[in-house]
């Protein structure tokens, strides 16, 4: 197996890199009216980010690396069918394969659906919007 080299994110740095995120929803003039955070890696970013914005955060449970479960996007389909404008979040965009899952199995929801990282790797297949 490879050597992985992990990197390890203080909370003075996932707050920086939170407000890096909030300025450039600002900047892009979209700002979402719930925030999903992916189990487990996007929960604390994510509540975090919806206490600053005052906006409600739920978890959306999609474990692909650690777990044979089928992914549930129960929490995605309710917040979509209220018209939510949704940013979903994840620690890491590491190889794409969670915003992928979402994209082939829900799509953009008609620009109501952004995602955002706190780092996006190069070789992922999705980009964040915001990172």
């Amino acid at each position: 197996m490879d050597d992985i080299k992990k990197n390890y994110f203080s909370t003075g740095q996932m707050r920086n890199a939170l407000l890096q995120i909030e300025d450039q929803m600002v900047h892009s003039n979209w700002m979402p009216t719930i925030i999903l955070g992916i189990n487990r890696g996007g929960c604390i970013p994510g509540v975090y980010l919806s206490h600053r914005l005052k906006i409600p955060h739920e978890a959306l449970d999609i474990r692909l690396r650690d777990h044979t479960t089928k992914p549930n996007l129960s929490v995605l389909e309710k917040a979509f069918a209220f018209q939510k404008k949704i940013l979903i979040i994840d620690d890491i965009n590491d190889s794409g394969a969670t915003f992928q899952y979402i994209l082939d199995n829900f799509g953009l929801g008609a620009g109501r659906i952004h995602f955002a990282s706190l780092v996006n790797n190069t070789p992922s297949k999705v980009t964040s919007d915001y990172n």
